[in-house]
């Protein structure tokens, strides 16, 4: 082989190396266009990623303590047509107890008692309370409002995470002084029994009243 030819594989075999290498640089795609992207940050959600689950809190605990509640002002109460009160879904998404699955229904949330044996002291839950007011920026009475867990403990909510729990104000035509008027109780008591009878599935049940109380059941099928 002359030396010309020589060279013109070498030049071939080189040119078949960089190609190779050069598709497992390890550098992302926007690396190879000059981008930085920060080593945290995540790829942009593809549909399927988007599933819209309730995180999961802590759980009951053996003892409970005052959870730390989002900044003053910086959550907002949201109004339906009728002006019944929602949460801003920000501050207050909703959390799971772990310890509430489809597969143990009949030991927890369908078993007479469990909820009252899992609620966290007044004396942790006054104090949060009054820190949560100043969250939503609610300066009417706390008399008149309830420190309201989002997803029901009887629905398998969480009983302390902050997520969890709202100052709620009164519904429509409340007589002020006369404590809590809250018809977003009606619609847990309704949902649980649905759930236990086997009408409705836990979690879709959780995703509804986190989403909207007062649609729950129209979106279960149940207010027919």
């Amino acid at each position: 082989m002359s030396n010309t030819a020589r060279w013109a594989v070498i030049a071939a075999s080189a040119a078949l190396v960089a190609a190779v290498t050069g598709c497992s640089s390890g550098q992302s795609p926007a690396n190879a266009k000059g981008g930085s992207p920060h080593p945290g940050a995540m790829a942009p959600s593809s549909p399927a990623a988007s599933d819209p689950s309730i995180p999961a809190g802590p759980g009951p605990q053996s003892a409970y303590t005052v959870q730390q509640q989002p900044a003053p002002g910086s959550c907002h109460f949201r109004y339906t047509a009728d002006k019944q009160p929602l949460p801003d879904p920000k501050c207050t998404p909703g959390a799971t107890n772990p310890k509430v699955t489809p597969a143990t229904l009949k030991t927890t949330i369908c078993h007479k008692g469990y909820t009252s044996g899992i609620r966290p002291p007044a004396n942790i839950t006054g104090r949060e309370k009054k820190a949560n007011a100043a969250s939503y920026g609610y300066t009417a009475s706390l008399h008149d409002a309830e420190y309201d867990h989002l997803i029901s403990l009887e629905l398998g909510g969480d009983p302390n995470d902050p997520r969890n729990l709202w100052v709620e104000p009164p519904s429509p035509g409340h007589k002020p002084g006369s404590g809590p008027n809250n018809p977003k109780d009606r619609v847990e008591n309704r949902l649980k029994s649905a759930i236990c009878s086997g009408k409705a599935e836990l979690t879709k049940a959780q995703r509804a009243i986190a989403h909207d109380w007062t649609t729950a059941e129209s979106v279960l099928g149940l207010d027919q």
